[in-house]
């Protein structure tokens, strides 16, 4: 598929994975379960974000960066950073230490593949406290991967949240 298609599919299905309701608990009371729909051919990818989260999530720096492609560009509340040593000096020891201390349960996962390229559409409802101020926020996440010799890795990430209603 040409990154042309694999782009307008993802554009497309993140706005089909959006039309519904994304959430059914408030802090304290327990999860639905989420809505998985990942393409046998994308699990892989699909490990390689839980793996990046999980390593944001308990303050591995290295382990994190690992998992990204040279040339990631990440895109956060309008801003972007457009490498892994860009990402690595401004914003990993800040989203790690978010991570660590605020608990994002997933809702839905959407994620396809082709030969050499992956995109993973999550979302999740984010809450807790960090740095004193509360946190309640519904989150979207995007992460295109792409197939290097050495396995997935992410090359794009794009990251957008707001205040749960």
């Amino acid at each position: 598929m040409s990154n042309a298609k694999l782009l307008l599919v993802l554009a497309v299905s993140v706005s089909i994975c959006s039309v519904g309701p994304a959430f059914a608990h408030a802090p304290g009371q327990t999860a639905v379960a989420s809505v998985n729909d990942v393409q046998a051919e994308a699990t892989a990818a699909a490990q390689v974000v839980d793996a990046f989260h999980a390593a944001l999530e308990h303050g591995e720096a290295d382990a994190a960066l690992a998992l990204l492609s040279d040339d990631v560009l990440i895109f956060e509340s309008g801003g972007a950073e457009r490498s892994k040593a860009e990402y690595a000096q401004h914003h990993l020891a800040a989203d790690a230490a978010f991570s660590a201390a605020v608990p994002s349960i997933r809702s839905r996962r959407l994620a396809r593949a082709s030969a050499d390229s992956a995109w993973v559409a999550t979302e999740s409802r984010t809450t807790g406290s960090f740095n004193g101020r509360p946190i309640n926020s519904l989150s979207v996440e995007t992460m295109v991967l792409r197939r290097e010799a050495d396995g997935w890795r992410i090359s794009h990430i794009h990251w957008s949240s707001h205040a749960a209603r």
